[in-house]
Parts: C-alpha cells; sequence; structure tokens
C-alpha cells in the first residue's frame, strides 16, 4: 500500500480530471435529451414508440461504442480512444443542433451514444490503472460524480434555454433565433459543443496508461509514467507487480478467456451488477423525469425545476460515495444503498398506486437518487474496473458495459410503453424487484476489494476458482 505523502498529486488531479471530462460528457449528453422530448415529439409529430426510439437511438450507439472500445483500447491505448470520444461527443452537439430533419437528428443522436459507449468503458478504466491502490476507489468514484454533475447541468442548461427562449424577444441573426429561440431544444445540444472541445485539449497534457504500456512491452515508458506518480522505489514495485502479473497469464493462456476459468466468477458479477443498476430504473428517472412527475400533477416548467432538484441530489450523495468508499469498502456501500433503493421505489410504487398527484410524489423518486448516488451508481463502475487482469481487462469491462447499456436501451426504449400501458405503480414496482436481486448479489456475490491493487485482485480469483 502507498504513503499518501509519496504521491504526486497535482500530476494525479490532472489525469483524474481529465479522464473524468468523459464522464460529464457521457452525464450531460444521457440527461439532456430529457429536456428535449417534448418539443421534438410535437414538432415530428412522435408515435410513443418513436419518442422511445429517439432516446434509445443513443443507446444502441452506446452499445455499439462499447463493443468496439475494449479493443480499440488493447490496441491503441488508451489516451487514443479518450480522444475518438471527445471527437464523437463534439460530433453529435454540432450535428443534433443543426439537424434539418429527424432522421439526421437520430443519426447525430447515435454518433453522440458512439461517444458514450466509448468514454464509458476508457475513462474510468484508464483512471483505475493509473490511480494508487488507496485511493483508487475515490478516483474512480470521481468519474461516477462528473456523470452526476454533466446531468445536473444539462438540467439547469435545458431549464434556463427554454425560460431564455419563452422570455427573450426574437434575435435578428438566424442561427440564433434557430437554437435560442424557434426550436430551443436545439441550443440545448449545442451546449455540448463547449465540454466537448475542453477534453479534446485536456487529452494532450495526460500520459498513456503504465499498465497498456507494460502490456506493450513498453516497460522503460511504462516506469516513467509511474515514476511521475509515485517515487521511484514505489514506480519499480508496482511494475515489477504488473510484470509478473503478465508474465503468469501468459502462461495461462488456454484458462485466461474471458467466460473460461478464473474469469467465470468476475465476469458474472460484471454483467449482472451493470444491467441490474440500469434495471433499477435510474435512468427512466434521468431521460423521462418531466413525463413522470407531469403524470403526478406537475406541469412542464415545474417537471423540468423537479429534474434540477433531483440531479442536484444526484451530484450531492455522490460526494457521500467519495468519501465513505476506501474507508467502509465496495460492499457496504453497495447493500446500504440497494437496501434503501428497494424501499424508495417500493413507496414510490405506492403513491403512484394511490393516484398522489402532489410534490410528495418528489419525495419516493429524490430517496431513490439519494441512495444510487452512492451505491449503485459510482460503486458499478469501480467494480467493473477493479475485477479483471491487465490482458483482459479492455475486452472484460467492454463487455461489462455492453450490459449496462443493452439494458439501459431496453429501460429507455419500453419506459413509455410500460408508463402508459401499465402505469407508473407497476413499473416502479417492477424496478424495486430487479433492485431486490441485486441486492442478493451485493450481499453473497461480490468480493471486498478495498485496499488491494489489481495484481492482488488478479490473484484472489485465482485462489478462489
Amino acid at each position: 500500500m502507498q504513503n499518501t505523502s509519496s504521491v504526486n498529486t497535482r500530476f494525479l488531479a490532472l489525469i483524474t480530471i481529465t479522464a473524468t471530462l468523459g464522464g460529464f460528457l457521457f452525464g450531460f449528453d444521457t440527461a439532456v435529451i430529457s429536456g428535449t422530448i417534448a418539443s421534438v415529439k410535437q414538432q415530428y409529430n412522435l408515435s410513443a414508440l418513436m419518442e422511445g426510439w429517439y432516446v434509445s437511438s443513443a443507446l444502441l450507439g452506446s452499445i455499439a461504442g462499447v463493443a468496439i472500445s475494449g479493443w480499440l483500447g488493447d490496441r491503441w491505448g488508451r489516451k487514443k480512444v479518450m480522444l475518438l470520444s471527445a471527437l464523437l461527443f463534439g460530433i453529435s452537439a454540432i450535428g443534433c443542433a443543426f439537424a434539418p430533419d429527424a432522421f439526421f437528428l437520430i443519426v447525430f443522436r447515435l454518433i453522440g451514444g458512439l461517444g458514450i459507449g466509448v468514454a464509458s468503458v476508457i475513462c474510468p478504466m484508464y483512471i483505475a490503472e493509473l490511480a494508487p491502490s488507496h485511493i483508487r476507489g475515490k478516483l474512480v468514484t470521481y468519474y461516477q460524480l462528473a456523470i452526476t454533475i454533466g446531468i445536473l447541468l444539462a438540467y439547469f442548461s435545458n431549464a434556463t434555454i427554454q425560460s431564455y427562449a419563452h422570455n427573450s424577444s426574437n434575435s435578428h441573426i438566424d442561427w440564433q433565433q434557430l437554437l435560442f429561440h424557434q426550436e430551443f431544444w436545439r441550443g440545448m445540444f449545442a451546449a455540448g459543443i463547449i465540454p466537448a472541445l475542453i477534453f479534446v485539449v485536456m487529452i494532450a497534457f495526460i500520459p498513456e496508461s503504465p499498465r497498456w504500456l507494460a502490456m506493450k512491452k513498453r516497460t522503460d515508458e511504462a516506469k516513467q509514467v509511474l515514476t511521475k506518480i509515485l517515487n521511484a522505489q514505489q514506480a519499480n514495485t508496482e511494475i515489477n507487480g504488473i510484470q509478473a502479473s503478465l508474465q503468469s497469464e501468459t502462461t495461462e493462456t488456454n484458462k485466461w478467456s474471458v467466460f473460461n476459468g478464473n474469469m467465470k466468477k468476475p465476469i458474472f458479477i460484471g454483467i449482472l451488477l451493470a444491467a441490474l443498476s440500469q434495471f433499477s430504473g435510474i435512468n427512466a428517472i434521468i431521460y423521462y423525469g418531466p413525463s413522470i412527475l407531469e403524470k403526478a400533477g406537475f406541469q412542464l416548467g415545474e417537471a423540468l425545476g423537479g429534474q434540477v432538484t433531483i440531479g442536484i441530489v444526484n451530484t450531492l450523495f455522490t460526494f457521500v460515495a467519495i468519501y465513505m468508499i476506501d474507508k467502509k469498502g465496495r460492499k457496504p456501500l453497495l447493500q446500504w444503498g440497494i437496501g434503501g433503493a428497494v424501499l424508495s421505489l417500493l413507496l414510490a410504487a405506492l403513491f403512484f398506486a394511490l393516484n398522489i398527484t402532489s410534490q410528495l410524489v418528489l419525495v419516493p423518486i429524490v430517496l431513490f437518487i439519494a441512495c444510487f448516488a452512492f451505491s449503485f451508481g459510482p460503486v458499478t463502475w469501480v467494480v467493473i474496473t477493479e475485477i479483471f487482469p491487465t490482458k483482459m481487462r479492455g475486452e472484460a469491462v467492454a463487455i461489462s458495459t455492453i450490459s449496462l447499456w443493452i439494458a439501459n436501451w431496453v429501460v429507455g426504449q419500453f419506459f413509455p410503453l410500460m408508463l402508459h400501458n401499465v402505469g407508473a405503480s407497476i413499473t416502479f414496482l417492477v424496478f424495486a424487484l430487479f433492485s431486490l436481486y441485486a441486492f442478493y448479489l451485493s450481499w453473497k456475490k461480490i468480493p471486498e476489494t478495498k485496499g488491494k491493487t489489481l495484481e492482488e485482485i488478479e490473484l484472489f480469483w485465482k485462489n478462489n476458482k
């Protein structure tokens, strides 16, 4: 375990902030659509099924992005693939802002989804591969914090642009008139151009992952990167551990496939935990929050305001995970948070069943967001970036993340139909049942990884076949 005083905190901060910008864009691009749904639905006369397709098109792009990210990350390196994700975010923001019709709007949403998918694998994995073991949980959790900040700022941005469009006079400049008044939903997408550009610039100042460099036999470069983070003695110890792990993996190639041998248990955990985090219903609230709140009697403007409240709670409670994850561990946070999520979802189902149409409905929804924010949200990313060996990490994290995005797509695509056909009460009850199984998984199947190096975690699976 490293001594905190020997860590180059400034350099580590630069690395973490840059990688978490991918999380910020992930969150922003995911949530910005919630403010555009009503306007786009009206402008293009979308059915409930097409509304689901408009929302879930980015999710299909995310699945494709995840599918290629592991392969690209293992061949090009983590840094180049992060740059690719930044460019995809920028192209999507510009394209959605100026899309001539619904077809091109969905095409550019798919491109944005590719960026989200790539970032969701590479960015937290990059942080995990550079972070000292005693603060790895905290640093990877900053990625989830960045997602929540991106979501929150998307809500603020949407609410501000909508208010500006309704209260301002017409602009004499055509593009401003189009983006911020006539079709203000375009301005909501355009706001994402700025963070995408910042991400592109900051990537130029960070190093490649030392574990990827070591995997490519570029040991001296790997040691140089580690020496910038740790002192020389610790860097040597770390690189020796990485090399021993890689050599061990090479001698066990036949056993070390993603679904066989020592990988069976971790891949099972990665796939299930990632999927269940989405089947809890989190992105039904992120994407369709205004629609849910309108069902409870809110007006659109009030619903967007309620969505901002949800975003604030999501961000604030992520700090609980940052503070606790390397002190209490991964399992306690999962159990406390998921247990609270189950109770909150059951309460929401009860309120909707009783046809309570007031701000009281916000209470269980906000409680669920709070519980998710310090457990399911951040800990899932930490666990799936920790539990796989270096040589398999890119592919295994990608497979787990594909599971997350497929579940995300299912929720995004079919939630409007569920809300319309069976109602909010049954829908929230289904989310509660999925979360109940996730509680069992965290209690019985997931090991504690607090304070262990990535190589020590790998050895744990080898010794517990």
